[in-house]
């Protein structure tokens, strides 16, 4: 192995053939200080391929790459020769792109914060991935493990070096289980993928990113569109984009390349921030009959159309938050929202039901199944890197319609339900609208439960209700108080933890305002769990759910008021028996015992 390379910047390479105009637009590219600086048209945003050293120049502080394990280099394992020996294609590579290899390694700084970088080139032989390759990237997670630095990768690949045979295939085992590892370690790992990656390394470590990022307009697949053709015999339709797999679950971001720093860097300072929560003032109470209202006055309030939803909440109590989209099997559902925040400074995982204001792609909260899984990604991410998780719920349930049964949607709600069960780190949950069902309770298995004051949380709706016992949905408002889905009577039944206070007359009066008192709830929530082990935590959560159904202060009262109830009614009842019996009559006539009858 080779001695750590002592340099402050990347190694000088040739310079990539600069077009003079954009093949997407047309546009003049000569004069465009965007290109100059990005490699990416300013007109229309089409991104050109980078070499290694430029890729690392965007990326990095300046004067921060520290470069190891470059004087690896390849052998020749096969003596393979086709056109051209092996041995004479590698040294041509060199010499075209001045780089011993097609992957770059090295410690660098993103905006102050240390990580480990490996950056692919596809000039060298086509980004493939050979013996070194495979090598240099699984040091790199190697050390990215042991000195618990986050881990950043930038593919640009045509996948295995064909010229190493089943040595290059088995690199895709060796790099994925480092990486793997690297996970094990709770070490945060970013991906991106750039145009093309395919094959091999879209297969193995490229895909195991903690986030993967993509760049605009990217070929990212696992086997190339030629191949594809050759193969199947026609060419794939628009399925070997970075927008296709957005689309379909496996892209968190696309991001632009002149965001891309900043974007790396917002996630690094997200999955990092540990500081103490700031606990400051007395908390707002809220009495024992929560707003006082009755119960359908309550539906109605938390069915407002102007409420706030999760990401309106988000945006204000977490302004720096990075949204993570797809489930990684099948889709994304944008009626369930997630990704890295920051409550109060402290890094988090942010989940929650969206209404989306009337959006249709929003389906008023109704997640799919992809939706739960995209939950469960983030709660396992969460896991890993010791992130307290947070939900908002306001969902009326599930969506039922066309594929959620395909797709298993009560599978999804009972390993959602399952995997909130045994989270090593601090959950809290919040109904900040319409709690319905199992759609909400499968982001409410939490260590502290809180309502909005104004929020309801039932088995079923109340019109659901009225339908199934009274054939008569206009019944609701009688079943809604015999449901008791509000805050206050969640909290006498123990299901709730606390009662969050909100503006004067709902939510929707005063969006602000309603999210600074969720945002204080929150944090003082999370301050009595945050330092809790976390087999305490679990311990402690297992027990809070173990009680509920089990007789409470609340349920003994109502058992008592039933049987003074009931007393009273046994005894004017035997008392009006009494009087109707002729025995009863003839006992009252008779005189008293001693005397003599006449």
């Amino acid at each position: 192995m080779s001695e750590k390379s002592q340099v402050s910047n990347p190694p000088a390479q040739q310079a990539i053939a600069e077009p003079l105009t954009c093949p997407q637009c047309g546009a003049d590219l000569t004069t465009d200080p965007v290109y100059q600086r990005y490699r990416v048209c300013a007109s229309c945003g089409h991104h050109f391929p980078l070499s290694a050293d430029e890729r690392i120049a965007l990326l990095v502080d300046p004067g921060t790459f520290d470069e190891f394990n470059r004087h690896l280099v390849s052998v020749d394992p096969l003596v393979f020769s086709d056109r051209l020996p092996y041995r004479k294609r590698i040294l041509q590579a060199r010499e075209q792109t001045g780089l011993r290899e097609a992957v770059v390694t090295g410690t660098a700084r993103i905006r102050g914060r240390e990580v480990v970088l490996a950056v692919l080139d596809f000039r060298f032989l086509g980004g493939s991935m050979g013996s070194v390759v495979g090598e240099k990237v699984t040091l790199a997670f190697e050390r990215a493990a042991e000195r618990r630095l986050p881990i950043v990768t930038v593919s640009a690949s045509g996948g295995a070096r064909m010229q190493e045979g089943i040595l290059s295939l088995v690199q895709m085992a060796k790099t994925t289980a480092a990486a793997k590892r690297a996970h094990d370690s709770n070490v945060p790992y970013i991906s991106v993928l750039t145009h093309p990656t395919t094959g091999g390394i879209y297969a193995s470590f490229a895909n195991q990113g903690d986030i993967i990022l993509a760049e605009p307009g990217a070929l990212i697949g696992f086997a190339g569109p030629r191949v594809v053709k050759e193969t199947a015999g026609q060419a794939p339709s628009q399925s070997h984009s970075a927008e296709f797999l957005l689309s379909h679950g496996f892209v968190d971001q696309i991001v632009d390349r002149r965001r891309l720093r900043d974007a790396i860097a917002m996630v690094l300072r997200l999955v990092s921030a540990r500081p103490p929560l700031p606990v400051k003032g007395e908390e707002q109470a809220i009495g024992p009959n929560g707003s006082g209202r009755r119960a359908w006055e309550v539906v109605q309030i938390a069915r407002h159309p102007e409420r706030p939803t999760t990401l309106d909440y988000i945006r204000r109590i977490s302004p720096q938050f990075v949204e993570l989209h797809g489930d990684r099997l099948f889709g994304d559902d944008p009626a369930m929202v997630g990704g890295l925040g920051e409550i109060a400074g402290h890094g988090v995982v942010l989940i929650g039901h969206e209404r989306g204001h009337g959006d249709p792609a929003r389906r008023n909260g109704q997640a799919l199944p992809e939706g739960y899984r995209k939950a469960m990604r983030l709660m396992q991410l969460a896991a890993r890197l010791k992130l307290p998780v947070i939900t908002l719920i306001d969902t009326p349930g599930v969506y039922l319609g066309e594929g959620a049964e395909e797709r298993g949607i009560a599978m999804a709600l009972s390993e959602c339900l399952a995997l909130m069960s045994v989270l090593p780190v601090p959950t809290i949950a919040v109904i900040t609208g319409e709690g319905g069902s199992g759609g909400a309770l499968s982001l409410a298995v939490a260590d502290r439960v809180l309502m909005m004051e104004n929020a309801i949380y039932s088995v079923i709706s109340p019109e659901g209700a009225a339908a199934i016992l009274y054939r008569d949905a206009s019944r609701a408002p009688e079943v809604a108080e015999s449901l008791k889905i509000t805050a206050a009577d969640l909290k006498r039944l123990e299901v709730v933890d606390g009662i969050v206070p909100e503006p004067e007359g709902g939510a929707h009066r005063d969006h602000d305002y309603a999210a600074a008192l969720l945002l204080d709830a929150i944090v003082r929530a999370l301050a009595e769990v945050i330092e809790m082990p976390p087999d305490k935590l679990v311990r402690e959560r297992y027990r809070k759910f173990r009680r509920m159904g089990q007789t409470n202060t609340y349920i003994r009262e109502l058992v008592s008021q039933e049987v003074s109830e009931l007393s009273a009614v046994v005894s004017r009842t035997f008392i009006s028996l009494r009087e109707r019996l002729p025995f009863a009559h003839e006992a009252e006539e008779s005189p008293e015992e001693g005397t003599l009858a006449p």
